[in-house]
């Protein structure tokens, strides 16, 4: 824990720029080890000597800051010297810059501060701690402007000379906590190529939609400029576009010095395929001076698909690209726009498909912390975490806080999620007073009892069956609402029950709420959503006749689905699990808009928010709110290996303890692999249509399963095995 006290600049600054806190060391005696604990309001980079300590980026991260700020501990005893020069670097982040703010005119503006301790055990045994105090001096970075959505500005020909004591500022200690989450890192490497606009433009094509930065090295004349912004796609000229970029400028300003200029952003990050270069130093842009870094949380990928379609497999690697992009220490909506929060709907949608892609379990425990935190005392859940916004009317917030159906329900779906997928009942235990206070919240303020009713609701956000104007979809909220709302007291049942609490009271709720569904709706479904709510949910009183129902306003719309944000998770597992999976294949492999696929043939390289972002004439849907890396329908890849490869967790022994893996093949794949890399080894799934008219399994499997394979059920023990079925 850290013992030192918050420190500030004493020195006036120029606004949304860094600053640099420094100390110079003159150590007596023989280094045998050394650590420096750390952290900042805002986020901050710290060298010594000029060398960077550690790799984590945009360090500390993005947290429910009047609750919890997270610090970081390096071991530095191969950068000390006996004298040495300790920096740190910090610009306003997520806690002050332009993100911080949502509701016009409110905006928390705490100083740019630093907390931390340099503990020096010397080889006598001895014993020394340096704490930041009035003794550190603070200075103005060259980073004159640094904002999480506008870019950074930088002059190389400045150095701040008239460095300044720093002064103490009152912050909590109390809300420190260690690193939790995963840290940022840069990940890949990727080289651009140039092209020229039809309007004449230089542009940088990176080849791949990604969140990160742009690294540079030029030579230049003092004072000449290099300016370039962003956009993820070209419009229908091939020219440059960026206006679904809103507000977010997107934009590196840099002023060269003499010689050679080399520089990557500090506190920033963008999405981005493409950068426009404005201004550049003499005529010529060498591609090769510019590199983009990818920069996400530093999580083990853990999930593989692959197939005979190539467009599917384009597809596949999409949803791994939109996770990355938007796994940024929090699962934001959107990496690129004036947004780029962590929306509770979205991340539940998809958090299930990211347990298997990814090893997210530090990732979810620090996050589910914050919404913990970030949450009402009455359980009601922000639409966004994490929340915070200092001066905030209390009737903003708890408008803010108001949790929506599907959104709100991330308290309960997340941890479950992650739960079955490690194993681990930590996640429930410090998640279950959230997830049953969420519930309660939902029975608090309805206006009508058994339903969750009266809260402003998203409906099926973006469902393309939307009226003209809207962008809710066209099924009932109440039915969605009242549809989530029994899911979640469902699973606040089950995680009661595994953590061994009195449960009753939701169990009879639970009965009552599936009792007033089934009487206001009596299986009376308008919509592609509205069906697969009431079957995935398991709350229609005619499993078979809803589910009949389903498949033929599917097929009815073309082998098309209608559905947005909140039925899309549920419909490919809707139809599999009634009996329709040839129907489900038929809405996954379909090419014409709307699909999963329409896109790939438009050459997303990430997943849409919309599944018209871009037209087949070229044309966009709209530019308030179309963002080309949006992972949340990429949700589809948990049917993928549940369902189509057949990779089940068994809800009496999670964390693939024990797994049951039942293949649904389908012929117009020639074959199918899936696999994830589990906490017990690695289960793998692969089916294949052979040309002698049979289909050849091969499974393999680090623990007991129960491998279904058409009619027939064995039990192995681990192990690799062959089956094949004739057709």
């Amino acid at each position: 824990m850290i013992k030192a006290n918050w420190i500030t600049h004493a020195a006036e600054y120029k606004e949304g720029g860094a600053v640099i806190f420094y100390k110079k060391l003159d150590l007596a005696k023989k280094v045998k080890k050394a650590t420096f604990t750390l952290t900042a309001l805002g986020v901050y980079e710290a060298r010594i000597d000029g060398e960077r300590v550690g790799d984590f980026i945009l360090a500390p991260g993005w947290s429910q800051y009047e609750k919890r700020i997270q610090y970081q501990t390096y071991d530095i005893t191969s950068q000390l010297r006996k004298k040495s020069l300790v920096e740190v670097e910090v610009g306003p982040g997520w806690m002050s810059g332009s993100i911080a703010r949502i509701e016009k005119g409110y905006q928390i503006t705490p100083p740019i501060a630093i907390i931390g301790d340099i503990d020096i055990t010397y080889e006598d045994g001895t014993e020394e701690k340096i704490e930041t105090d009035e003794t550190w001096m603070t200075k103005q970075s060259a980073i004159m402007y640094t904002d999480i959505y506008h870019g950074e500005t930088i002059d190389a020909r400045f150095t701040d000379k008239k460095g300044v004591n720093a002064k103490f500022t009152k912050w909590s200690k109390k809300v420190l906590i260690p690193q939790e989450g995963e840290k940022i890192t840069e990940h890949e490497i990727i080289k651009p190529t140039l092209i020229k606009t039809p309007n004449g433009e230089k542009i940088l094509d990176f080849g791949q939609n990604m969140t990160g930065y742009v690294a540079f090295s030029v030579e230049a004349k003092e004072g000449e400029k290099l300016i370039f912004d962003c956009g993820e796609v070209l419009d229908k000229d091939g020219n440059f576009y960026r206006e679904n970029y809103r507000t977010a400028k997107t934009l590196t300003d840099y002023t060269c010095k003499e010689g050679l200029n080399s520089y990557k952003p500090k506190f920033s990050f963008q999405a981005f395929r493409y950068i426009r270069i404005i201004k550049h130093p003499g005529r010529k842009v060498n591609p090769d001076n510019f590199t983009g870094i990818c920069v996400y949380s530093d999580m083990k990928r853990t999930g593989y698909l692959n197939s005979s379609n190539k467009k599917l497999n384009r597809l596949f690697d999409n949803i791994f690209w939109g996770q990355k992009d938007n796994y940024l220490d929090v699962p934001t909506d959107c990496p690129q726009r004036n947004e780029r929060m962590g929306w509770t709907g979205d991340t539940q949608v998809f958090c299930r498909t990211a347990t298997f892609n990814y090893d997210v379990e530090k990732f979810f425990t620090k996050w589910l912390h914050d919404l913990e935190a970030a949450s009402g005392e009455d359980g009601g859940v922000p639409k966004m975490v994490p929340f915070y916004f200092k001066g905030l009317p209390e009737a903003n917030k708890k408008s803010l806080r108001s949790s929506g159906a599907a959104w709100g329900d991330a308290a309960t779906i997340c941890p479950w999620e992650v739960y079955l997928t490690y194993g681990n009942k930590k996640i429930l235990s410090d998640q279950f007073e959230s997830m049953h206070k969420y519930v309660d919240y939902m029975t608090n303020v309805t206006t009508e009892k058994y339903m969750f009713k009266g809260n402003p609701q998203y409906g099926d956000w973006l469902g393309i069956d939307a009226p003209e104007g809207s962008y809710k979809g066209s099924s009932r909220e109440d039915l969605i609402a009242q549809g989530f709302y029994a899911y979640s007291t469902s699973l606040v049942i089950k995680a009661g029950k595994i953590l061994g609490k009195d449960v009753e009271k939701y169990e009879k709720l639970y009965k009552n709420i599936v009792k007033k569904f089934r009487e206001v709706w009596q299986d009376d479904y308008k919509t592609q959503t509205e069906h697969a709510i009431a079957l995935y949910f398991n709350l229609a009183k005619d499993m078979k006749k809803t589910a009949k129902s389903l498949a033929c306003l599917v097929k009815a719309n073309g082998n098309k689905l209608t559905t947005g944000f909140v039925g899309t998770p549920y419909l490919l597992h809707a139809l599999s699990q009634n009996g329709y999976a040839d129907v489900a294949y038929s809405i996954l492999l379909q090419e014409e808009y709307p699909s999963w696929l329409f896109s790939v043939k438009m050459g997303a390289t990430t997943i849409w928010e919309h599944w018209d972002g871009k037209k087949e004439d070229g044309t966009f849907w709209s530019t308030n709110m179309n963002s080309f890396n949006h992972y949340a329908y990429g949700a589809v890849a948990d049917w993928v290996y549940m369902v189509a490869a057949g990779i089940n967790r068994c809800e009496e022994a999670p964390g693939f303890e024990k797994i049951v893996i039942k293949p649904t093949p389908d012929k117009r794949l020639g074959y199918l692999e899936a696999s994830i890399e589990t906490r017990k080894g690695k289960v793998r799934s692969k089916w294949t249509y052979e040309d002698e008219g049979f289909i050849r399994y091969e499974i393999e499997t680090p623990v007991e399963t129960e491998i279904i394979i058409g009619d027939e059920t064995k039990v192995v023990p681990a192990g690799e095995y062959m089956f094949i079925q004739y057709i």
